[in-house]
Order: C-alpha cells, then structure tokens, then sequence
C-alpha cells in the first residue's frame, strides 16, 4: 500500500492527507477485527514499510488512535489495541463530550457578555490574534493561536473566573483543535467563525455574539460526530491511489 506523505488540498473537495488515509486504514483494522482487543499492532517500522509512509505521518496516525480511544502506548512495549469502536475521543484529562458540554455552558454567555464590556484594547487584541490566525499555515502554531483567541474573549467579559475556566481547559482545548484540523480540516471554517465573533464583538451585539459562538461550537460538535462515525477507506488520498 502507497500512501504519499501529500497534504490536503486547498480547493475543491476535500482530499485526505497521508495521515488520515494511515488513521482510516488501520481504524478500519481494529474495527473489522483484524486486529482484535488485545492485541499489539506491527511495530512503527514495520508498518512504514507496509504502508509506504514516512515516520512522523505513522506516528501521527497512532496518537490520533490513541485520542480516540482505540489504542493506548506502552513505552518500550508498543501501541495495544483496547477497543474496537470510538465512542469518546479524550483530550488530555477530559472527554470531549465534557469538554464540549462546559464549553457550551461558559462561552456562548461569555461572548455575550464580551459583547457589552469589551475595551478597544479588547478589540484590537482579538483582531490582531484574528489576522495571524487567518495568515497562519502552520498547524501548530494555529493551534496555540486559536487557545489565545478563546482566552481573549473570556478576558473580554471583564471577569476574571471566566478566564480562569478556560485557563483550565487550555491544553484540552489545544488538542481537541489540532485534532479537528487534522482530521476535519477545520482551519479555515474556524477562521470564519472566529471573524464573525470578532465582527458581534465589534458591533456591540450581545445576540449576535452568543449566536456566533452558538454556531461555532454547533460545527466544532459536528465535525467530531463525522470523525467518530465509521471511517471510510474509499476515499482517495491526494496524488496517490485508493486508501
């Protein structure tokens, strides 16, 4: 099996990367049985050598299984598989049904707020994070960006227990986000609902505020709900054949 280290393509439907062809391949194995609960995958080189892929794309696909819960690391061991479907992916210490459940219950009133107590040093703040985050290419540093942005608008709200909140889901929030880029192909949707808070913010509107949030959120949910659901593996990568 082939599998290019190509990355996403930019227009057009959207074409899956070397790692997510990697993921739904052996996703796709746990799940039909071939490799049973229990059982301890191939080791990285041999699955590089299998799969024809580099190994940072191998070893990007394996987190992602251990994120969703199929798979967990053992140093000097390997990886075992201790499920056979998703049914909660975790970042860092929380679920993301949590995560996403307390996200819903604190930024969406939070926005609100931010609307009606901003400060134009608020605003600049965000538009400036806004700016890099819509030039930035680098998942990486996306990722550190969009934690920045949601922090700065809690620090908007003028109350300090609400930027202490998301100051304690920060690392979970960071690696849900560079989950839901790798695999959803997130980046520039978020980007515009980013703006479209910025713009509610801007405009001093508590209601468009809380609806823009609202809605970010709402995608945030659905994405994760396509990941989790049965991969596919007849969907092509980019320049290379069927994964």
């Amino acid at each position: 099996m082939n599998l290019s280290d190509s990355k996403t393509a930019s227009q057009g439907p959207r074409r899956i990367s070397a790692m997510e062809a990697v993921l739904a391949h052996l996703r796709s194995a746990i799940e039909n049985g071939e490799y049973a609960v229990g059982d301890k995958l191939p080791s990285e080189a041999e699955l590089c050598r299998t799969l024809e892929v580099s190994r940072p794309v191998l070893r990007e696909a394996l987190r992602a299984l251990q994120t969703m819960g199929l798979t967990v690391s053992k140093t000097g061991k390997g990886t075992f598989v201790v499920a056979n479907t998703v049914e909660d992916p975790t970042f860092g210490d929380y679920a993301a049904s949590d995560l996403l459940e307390v996200r819903r219950h604190v930024e969406i009133p939070v926005a609100g707020y931010a609307a009606v107590r901003r400060t134009p040093e608020d605003l600049d703040h965000l538009a400036h994070l806004l700016e890099r985050m819509e030039l930035e290419t680098d998942t990486t540093s996306w990722v550190a960006l969009d934690t920045l942005f949601h922090l700065a608008v809690a620090q908007a709200a003028q109350n300090p227990v609400f930027r202490r909140v998301i100051e304690e889901i920060r690392d979970a929030l960071a690696r849900q986000s560079a989950f839901l880029n790798e695999l959803g192909g997130r980046r520039e949707q978020s980007n515009r609902e980013h703006r479209a808070i910025v713009e509610a913010l801007m405009d001093g509107s508590e209601l468009d505020a809380v609806d823009a949030m609202a809605h970010h959120l709402d995608r945030v949910e659905t994405t994760l709900t396509d990941i989790v659901r049965p991969a596919r593996t007849d969907i092509p990568t980019e320049g290379g054949p069927e994964a």
